[in-house]
């Protein structure tokens, strides 16, 4: 099994982005790209290209496919 973990939180702070003003740039609500940086939602492959060229990165930078057996690590 696998999850996918995200930078998003840490990349829309450094460029000093609200979580509605990321929402808005990638026609999404706030809540939703909440729930991207807590993990409760995995965004479609558009919306996570939209993600990563709002905030200046390529997606494979900004999402990483995570394996269970490197989360017991």
């Amino acid at each position: 099994m696998a999850h996918l973990k995200n930078h998003v939180k840490q990349h829309r702070a450094r460029l000093d982005l609200t979580q509605e003003e990321l929402g808005s740039r990638v026609g999404v609500r706030r809540q939703t790209i909440l729930a991207i940086e807590k993990g409760q939602y995995v965004p479609s492959t558009l919306l996570a290209f939209k993600i990563a060229e709002e905030l200046d990165m390529s997606v494979d930078a900004l999402f990483d496919l995570v394996h269970d057996q490197e989360v017991r690590k």
